[in-house]
């Protein structure tokens, strides 16, 4: 089974900007840190503002960040909500089924089986876990951070 590009350049958003902690970040930096197309990413950005996982600022200056906290964004929930069908077989797809075992072949039901027990695992885990290693993957993107000011300076 193999994730859409879509699904997987959504979760790259969403765990670089998760490196940012509140500040700004921009389609150009994302595109570039992961050499992935901008026109592309700009699609799968403004779908994850409509599902309000981020905040889009536009202009100069602008830019975007998560609009919750890691803890809240489960990863289940980001694959289904951009896979789509998530069709893993033919006979999945009432539409365009043509197998002519479908009516009575076992192996959807495995294939139901395995796709349910596939979710169940992403279910458990959010964005926080997967970027528990931040400064490693801050190096690995060259994301440039800047801890935040304390109150009063």
């Amino acid at each position: 089974m193999q994730l859409t590009q879509y699904t997987d350049y959504s979760l790259r958003v969403l765990i670089y900007l998760s490196l940012h902690d509140e500040q700004l970040a921009t389609i150009s930096e994302i595109a570039s840190s992961y050499n992935i197309s901008r026109n592309h990413l700009g699609k799968v950005v403004h779908n994850l503002a409509n599902l309000g996982y981020i905040d889009t600022t536009r202009g100069k200056g602008g830019g975007m960040r998560l609009s919750q906290a890691p803890e809240k964004i489960n990863l289940g929930r980001i694959v289904q909500q951009t896979e789509g069908r998530f069709d893993v077989a033919e006979c999945f797809n009432t539409t365009h089924n043509t197998c002519s075992i479908s009516s009575c072949c076992q192996l959807k039901d495995v294939f139901w089986e395995a796709r349910c027990a596939f979710l169940a695992v992403l279910n458990r885990y959010t964005l926080a876990d997967v970027i528990k290693n931040k400064n490693e993957l801050r190096s690995s993107l060259r994301v440039e951070w800047f801890p935040p000011r304390a109150a009063g300076y």
